[in-house]
């Protein structure tokens, strides 16, 4: 049995405990059911699942989820534009995202498969260090996929 300033009271009876609560005009909440003997205090019910929605308020607001944000390439990508594409890679790897990398193909682009791989593979090592690849480059009509997460 603990007070309503936090001092111990020892174990008693739970009418007894009721009672003294009911005198300090607080509600009896039992803290730890499971311990033994069981956690009882002396609280006004209505603050304390006030305080505790507000705790778990706060902590939803917190709480950060993981997007997936996707990149789009060709085979046959320029040096500036691919260094513009991978500063935005790593930007949202860095912000705890994932990152779907697609290779999109056109025309007699897709007799050209290993111009993609190559982009690809280009990718993973360059973000080797910040990213772990959770699904290898694979072919899906005509683009070719890779998703990179944050490690």
């Amino acid at each position: 049995m603990i007070d309503e300033n936090g001092e111990n009271l020892g174990v008693m009876y739970t009418r007894e405990a009721i009672e003294q609560a009911a005198e300090v005009g607080l509600d009896l909440v039992e803290i730890s059911p499971n311990a033994d003997p069981p956690v009882a205090k002396f609280l006004d019910i209505g603050r304390f699942k006030y305080e505790a929605q507000k705790k778990a308020n706060e902590q939803r607001k917190r709480q950060k989820t993981q997007e997936i944000k996707e990149i789009k390439m060709r085979p046959n990508i320029d040096d500036h534009d691919y260094e513009t594409k991978m500063k935005k890679v790593v930007e949202f790897l860095g912000d705890g995202d994932k990152v779907k990398v697609t290779m999109r193909f056109r025309g007699r682009e897709m007799a050209h498969g290993q111009l993609g791989m190559a982009v690809l593979q280009r990718v993973a090592g360059e973000t080797a260090e910040i990213a772990k690849v959770e699904a290898h480059p694979r072919m899906e009509g005509r683009q070719m996929l890779m998703v990179l997460s944050p490690k």
